[in-house]
């Protein structure tokens, strides 16, 4: 007995040591298993994102006719200027037919602003996808016999592209920000960015297969664009902008929908409650302070410095040339490296844009929008060089496909940043009451610099050189990487609400870490 005794009074200073180391390695694992585990909101479980990400697609399905306009000249421009055709244009003619449909983007931006405020997000798509149904029907139908008459028609048809292409850029992105917790946010937005991609894709391929027919390409586009009319029939719309206009119980039903409830007048979740209540507290304290004109409210840092930044973000994506590579994939290709079929390299500069495109909100999510532009822009910028270098040093000139690799490593990182970016962020930066002509006006301001640059294009390079055009682009994308690192806010993991109060505040904030995230929880 008492051996026994002495033997477990030597084994107790064990235990209590191997206790005490326990509790000294791992008190961060002994904490989290105490710390209750925290639901996931309703409006980010799988019901209400599949609700959403539907609904998302089906508004973002018309979108891709701005990506189909923006590719066509490059796929049909050869057909539209050779003198073996009946009718042809001449080279000014055919740069006015490449460029006019941006000079007419900036009409739709500000029709696009004036629509989702006055008539709503699911309206505005109706009739987008009208106009698109038209314009691609005149391009289809233009005169065989008349070249004048011919000219004209096409210009027409370009010109309505143009307001389609402005109409586009806001509605479903702004959709989008609406119906969504801010963790789903930046993925849902995406789909305009991803839509605008694939659309110059599926044209590309298209023109692959179909190189001397640009009315059957047309009818083609126009019967798509029938199908995205009447995806839009189904569309939920947004809860923000019918509480923004007193529907309150069709508001209620959408939230409900959008949360993965049952569409009902009536809010019985506490968690949908507080949402519809703050939501409806944040309209009430607006309109309490008397509407002001967009004018007026153009005086206020929540709406100016977002409009700055927005409009010098979108000037920089012109100036880089990434809507001229788009609009003149094939010529350039031809003019770069004539050893590959400028059609199927188009076709791989599309698939690359969207490959890349559609793990944007992963990307954007994981390093913020700051870093994902600066990268994007210092790679754009070292692209352009590549190319500009493959136009002058034979040296470069004999490595196989070099030229090709460069277009492609250009389009891939402007994909990753200065491409997204400005369609991304202008569903984010905007306060609610004047996001509508807000993101008109920067459309608008965006889509004039694509004029000037695709109309500008041919000119420039007659008058410098490919290799000091492209020059001209890589600086242009390094000025953007000092834009963006000087002027544009962090927006991850923020909602919209908090964007706003930082503007209006004038105090920059980053980004909570993950050390902040760890002690919010933790209390």
């Amino acid at each position: 007995m008492g051996d026994a005794i002495e033997a477990e009074n030597q084994q107790q200073p064990i235990i209590k040591n191997y206790n005490n180391k326990r509790s000294n390695k791992s008190p961060k694992i002994l904490s989290d298993l105490n710390r209750p585990i925290k639901p996931t909101p309703l409006g980010e479980q799988s019901r209400a994102v599949r609700r959403q990400a539907f609904m998302v697609i089906l508004a973002n399905i018309g979108v891709l006719s701005s990506g189909m306009s923006l590719a066509i000249p490059t796929v049909i421009l050869h057909q539209l200027e050779s003198k073996d055709e009946s009718v042809y244009l001449s080279h000014a003619q055919a740069s006015w037919f490449a460029a006019i449909n941006t000079l007419s983007c900036p009409l739709g931006g500000l029709l696009s602003g004036a629509l989702l405020d006055r008539i709503g997000r699911k309206r505005t798509l109706y009739v987008l996808n009208v106009l698109g149904i038209t314009a691609w029907i005149l391009l289809a139908t233009a005169s065989v016999t008349n070249s004048e008459s011919f000219y004209r028609q096409l210009l027409l048809s370009r010109f309505i592209i143009g307001i389609v292409m402005g109409l586009a850029s806001a509605p479903a992105g702004v959709y989008a920000a609406e119906i969504s917790l801010p963790k789903l946010r930046g993925i849902l937005i995406l789909g305009t960015s991803i839509s605008v991609a694939l659309g110059i894709t599926v044209l590309y391929s298209i023109g692959f297969f179909i190189r001397n027919d640009f009315r059957l390409i047309a009818l083609i586009c126009a019967g798509y664009q029938i199908t995205a009319l009447l995806c839009v029939l189904p569309l939920q719309e947004s809860h923000s902008w019918l509480l923004s206009k007193k529907r309150v119980e069709d508001a209620k039903k959408s939230l409900n929908f959008f949360r993965g409830l049952d569409k009902s007048p009536y809010i019985t979740h506490p968690e949908v409650l507080e949402e519809f209540n703050s939501l409806e507290k944040s309209l009430n304290l607006r309109e309490g302070e008397r509407k002001p004109s967009f004018l007026s409210c153009l005086r206020l840092p929540e709406v100016y410095k977002p409009l700055i930044i927005l409009m010098g973000l979108f000037a920089f994506q012109q100036l880089s040339g990434i809507f001229v590579v788009v609009v003149y994939a094939v010529q350039i290709l031809r003019d770069a490296d004539n050893s590959i079929d400028a059609f199927l390299c188009a076709v791989i500069i599309g698939t690359a844009r969207v490959v890349t495109t559609c793990p944007m909100g992963i990307v954007l999510e994981k390093w913020g929008r700051r870093r994902a532009g600066i990268i994007s822009t210092l790679g754009m910028g070292i692209s352009m060089l590549l190319l500009a270098g493959c136009s002058w040093l034979k040296a470069l000139q004999s490595i196989p496909y070099l030229s090709v690799v460069a277009l492609v490593s250009f389009i891939v990182l402007s994909t990753l940043g200065l491409y997204t970016l400005p369609f991304f962020m202008i569903s984010e930066l905007f306060p609610q009451k004047v996001r509508g002509p807000a993101s008109g006006l920067t459309v608008a301001v965006g889509m004039f610099f694509a004029f000037l640059c695709i109309k500008t294009y041919p000119e420039m390079k007659a008058a410098i050189g490919l290799g000091r055009s492209f020059v001209f682009f890589s600086t242009m994308s390094f000025l953007a990487t000092l834009f963006i690192y000087w002027t544009l806010p962090e927006t991850r993991r923020r909602t919209l609400l908090e964007i706003e109060e930082q503007f209006r505040s004038e105090k920059r904030r980053e980004a909570p870490t993950e050390l902040e995230l760890q002690n919010v929880l933790a209390h």
